[in-house]
């Protein structure tokens, strides 16, 4: 009976996973226990992050409309529930939008929230 090597599958192993390393810094880019480690911490940063980044844009645009309301004389809590009620269905992102880019438009619909 031969003895079974397994030094193919081994490298092609370690050289997928270092592929994915490319670019870490130092040794944890070249060494395979170091560029496993922190690959699966950066796996883990970029499952994680996925998420957190959808609550970071959502505070922006919060942030940004706040900022065009207050500008007008109104609050953002007072703005979108006017805008619920006036069955406006804009989302934060479209509005944040509109308050950057075109204040006419965002001036209309803060009149339409305060009616």
């Amino acid at each position: 009976m031969a003895k079974i090597k397994h030094s193919v599958a081994t490298r092609r192993r370690k050289k997928r996973l270092l592929k994915k390393a490319k670019g870490f810094w130092g040794d944890r880019s070249k060494q395979f226990q170091q560029a496993r480690r922190t690959l699966m911490h950066a796996l883990v940063y970029a499952y994680r992050d996925r998420r957190v980044k959808k609550r970071e844009f959502r505070k922006l645009w919060i942030a940004r409309i706040n900022a065009a309301c207050r500008s007008e004389g109104i609050t953002y809590s007072r703005f979108i529930n006017g805008l619920k009620k006036a069955k406006v269905n804009l989302d934060r992102k479209i509005l944040a939008d509109l308050a950057v880019k075109d204040e006419k438009v965002f001036t209309k619909l803060i009149e339409i929230a305060k009616g």
